[in-house]
């Protein structure tokens, strides 16, 4: 199967259940290296159905060497995303290996895509070739804030620097829908990210928001909103779903992962400051590895772009191979969770257009 071109695919790869995950084997810091090497562990550790895409050639050389010429099959792409394009690269790459993954999930050959790759490309590449569902006005990014057993879900993470408050409220659909199905949280919490807990904080994109959050909310069976939250209550778990827009959440995201990062340093440099720690790190080490893990933001497998007619997830642009099994996992869960279908059901519980006759029957919007 190694040699599988993108012209016959379709005979080798049908989709079956479990999910196909399809793995742009180029995009990444570490690509494609560590990418085949996290498709491997994958296929091997976890069990999930993963089939790369990239330069067959070199791909098929690397899962040789890992005796897994007959695990994962290769589809062939000529050409790739460099790390530093943006939302131009759809139309510049388009036989890209992001843009060939995503041609099989539209020709149902796979059933969602992994990359490591730019953020502003993937989600250029993604949203042009797969198309938003009906209805979604924009997609956006959902990641998970390690907040204990049960994530917080911050949305949008990224994908819309400057958005509308009608955006914000399908954010607020769209972060419940993937906190149902990767946490099964039945009614999920939402909280609106501002500059203070009460009611009329935050400019005007924000106050607009929150007017229309609390009126969709009001006959809500699947949200339970819960007003404006602080940056402090990030990691506070005081709501399941965080939502903001993508400038906003793109900041807030990067100085969680920064804070996290300084905490594990200065803990690192703590425990081996003299004989004394380093023995008590030793009584402590699978604590200290637990809050590795929990810290560590590579265990939660990256953004899920939500919106889309197809399921993506993208990796951290470092990721290692432990990375990229853990996004491949995300993206088995939420594909075999059938996320599509639950967005597509909280978007479509009202008549089609409530969410602009609202926005047009209370005044219009407002931070456009």
């Amino acid at each position: 199967m190694t040699g599988t071109s993108d012209a016959d695919a379709p005979a080798a790869l049908r989709r079956t259940s479990p999910p196909i995950i399809a793995v742009d084997a180029m995009g990444g810091d570490n690509a494609p290296g560590e990418i085949v090497k996290g498709a491997v562990l994958a296929v091997r550790e976890l069990g999930l159905r993963v089939v790369l895409v990239g330069r067959r050639t070199e791909i098929a050389g690397m899962l040789a060497e890992h005796d897994a010429l007959r695990d994962i099959p290769v589809v062939h792409a000529e050409d790739s995303l460099a790390m530093h394009e943006g939302a131009l690269a759809s139309w510049r790459r388009p036989r890209s290996s992001a843009a060939v993954a995503c041609r099989l999930i539209r020709r149902g050959d796979a059933d969602a895509l992994v990359s490591a790759g730019s953020t502003g490309g993937v989600v250029a590449t993604s949203t042009v070739r797969l198309r938003t569902q009906h209805g979604v006005l924009r997609p956006a990014l959902a990641v998970t804030l390690p907040t204990g057993e049960t994530p917080t879900v911050l949305v949008d993470a990224g994908a819309n620097a400057d958005a509308k408050p009608e955006m914000l409220v399908q954010f607020a659909h769209l972060g419940c829908a993937y906190a149902q199905t990767a946490f099964k949280v039945r009614r999920p919490r939402v909280g609106l990210l501002t500059i203070g807990s009460e009611p009329g904080k935050g400019n005007k994109l924000i106050r607009r928001s929150a007017e229309l959050l609390a009126a969709a909310a009001e006959d809500s069976p699947v949200m339970d909103y819960r007003g404006n939250i602080e940056g402090h209550d990030l990691l506070a778990r005081k709501v399941d779903v965080i939502v903001t827009d993508g400038h906003t959440g793109n900041v807030a995201l990067k100085a969680v992962e920064g804070t996290a990062a300084f905490a594990m340093d200065a803990v690192r440099t703590a425990l081996t400051s003299s004989m004394a720690a380093k023995a008590g790190a030793m009584l402590q080490r699978r604590a200290l590895r637990g809050l590795r893990e929990r810290l560590d933001s590579e265990t939660y497998g990256g953004a899920a772009l939500l919106g889309l007619n197809g399921t993506v997830v993208i990796a951290h642009g470092d990721s290692r191979a432990r990375g990229i099994a853990h996004a491949c996992r995300l993206a088995h869960d939420l594909a075999a969770g059938d996320i599509g279908e639950h967005v597509r059901r909280r978007l479509h519980t009202r008549p089609a257009g409530w969410l602009h006759r609202l926005a047009q029957s209370e005044g219009p919007a407002e931070g456009r």
